[in-house]
């Protein structure tokens, strides 16, 4: 979604276009009716994937070795 605003408004409410903005929307400022600039939002930043972020979130219901056999031949 684009927002159009005056130069003149983007000034007076530029915290709040800021602070409004959602990913994927952008606020084009014009001036005369021309557009002079646009403000984009940030995609949010992935969660951070530090070594053992996920630990616990996965269980083990049985132990199964069974379907190793099928690699066999490739396993020395």
């Amino acid at each position: 979604m684009t927002i159009n605003v005056t130069i003149d408004e983007a000034q007076s409410r530029l915290r709040d276009l800021i602070s409004s903005l959602n990913p994927d929307e952008e606020v084009v400022i014009t001036e005369n009716h021309q557009p002079v600039a646009r403000l984009i939002s940030q995609k949010t930043a992935s969660p951070d994937r530090s070594p053992g972020f996920a630990k616990g979130m996965i269980s083990i219901v049985a132990e199964d070795d069974e379907h190793l056999n099928d690699f066999s031949d490739y396993m020395q």
